[in-house]
């Protein structure tokens, strides 16, 4: 793990919300609730995470809990299934095993037979790092070459050397699948830029960071409602793919949310390169001066940027800001001060403030 657990960094929250709103939530296995409660099913003895994969228990079957330690006073034990103890899901070891390898590998390929060599069964790994990753270990490893071939081409190599290094043996096997994930053959491609992505554990879940020379462009949590959205849009704006990767900006980027989560420094010093429209960046930008510690409602935004009648364009805005933390969009608040429009969840909102007042000086 990277960071402290969240017991030794942010205060827990210590309201429910209502019986029916949980259990619906349990019902949904709604991510948006983690952290918020935990469920006690009395029929087994176990307490869960809200969104836990085992089978749903009846309402008359359950109590809820806001702790997992007031959990454990009633008589529950952790579920072993969805490990309500863990501050976040951890990378399995096999998973980063397997990350590792490919970025040791010169061709960025790691074969069935070396599996085998380092003591792994391959369907195994392949399974894993589906279920962590969502995507195959052969797309993983597929994309990861084609970022390190775009680098190559840039940089002047000649294609038919970035051809053999990425180990392919056919020339148009390698024209293709370049094409496919660039859009253009490689002897094009000189001028053009993917985007590299890099997965970042916290204590508050998983972070998915995205940039390019240019600069951060997308960082959320990876179960944030319409993170897919967010990718194609960036995909179909600046005309480019998605591929693993890591560069002196996403370098940085772990480094700093680090430092953040364990209250090193609340602040943030990346080169950023948010992608919307002249409004959006508008609002951005006057997000960022909101210190840590502090909120600003959605009103007070607007008389500071000039349109006072406009609250609501100004939620719409913060909305759809794609880098949290470094953009404090969690920092607005409504006039009255409860919390509100936070897509990577209130809990998580709570939980930022919290933690930013906890280390404010």
């Amino acid at each position: 793990m990277l960071f402290e657990s969240p017991a030794n960094v942010l205060p827990v929250m210590k309201s429910l919300p209502s019986i029916r709103t949980m259990y619906q939530a349990v019902v949904r296995r709604d991510p948006g609730y983690e952290g918020v409660f935990f469920t006690g099913v009395k029929t087994t003895g176990i307490f869960c995470r809200p969104t836990c994969h085992a089978k749903r228990p009846k309402a008359e079957n359950v109590e809820f809990f806001p702790t997992t330690v007031e959990a454990l006073h009633g008589g529950y034990r952790p579920c072993r299934l969805c490990r309500p103890m863990d501050s976040t899901k951890p990378v399995p070891p096999l998973v980063e095993k397997l990350r590792r390898a490919v970025e040791a590998s010169a061709e960025g390929r790691v074969s069935d037979k070396d599996l085998t060599a380092m003591g792994v069964e391959p369907s195994t790994a392949r399974r894993q790092f589906k279920a962590y990753h969502g995507l195959t270990f052969h797309a993983y490893q597929r994309a990861r070459r084609m970022g390190l071939a775009l680098r190559d081409v840039k940089v002047g190599r000649p294609v038919i050397e970035v051809q053999l290094a990425q180990g392919y043996e056919s020339p148009s096997g390698f024209r293709d699948a370049f094409t496919r994930i660039f859009g253009q053959p490689p002897r094009d491609a000189k001028d053009g830029h993917c985007l590299f992505a890099q997965r970042i554990e916290t204590p508050l879940g998983t972070m998915l960071a995205v940039a390019d020379e240019a600069g951060l462009r997308l960082l959320e949590f990876a179960d944030r409602r319409g993170l897919e959205r967010e990718l194609a849009g960036l995909r179909r704006r600046l005309k480019c793919a998605i591929v693993p990767g890591n560069n002196r900006i996403l370098g940085n980027t772990v480094r700093q949310v680090g430092r953040y989560f364990v209250g090193e420094s609340l602040t943030f010093d990346l080169p950023l390169a948010p992608v919307g429209s002249e409004f959006q960046l508008r609002v951005w930008t006057e997000l960022k001066t909101i210190t840590p510690g502090t909120t600003r409602s959605y009103a007070a935004m607007a008389v500071k940027l000039g349109i006072p009648k406009a609250p609501r364009a100004i939620g719409r805005a913060n909305g759809s800001n794609m880098l949290a933390l470094v953009i404090p969009c969690h920092r607005v608040i409504r006039a009255d001060g409860s919390l509100c429009g936070y897509a990577g969840g209130l809990w998580r909102k709570q939980r930022l403030l919290e933690h930013e007042r906890k280390y404010v000086r």
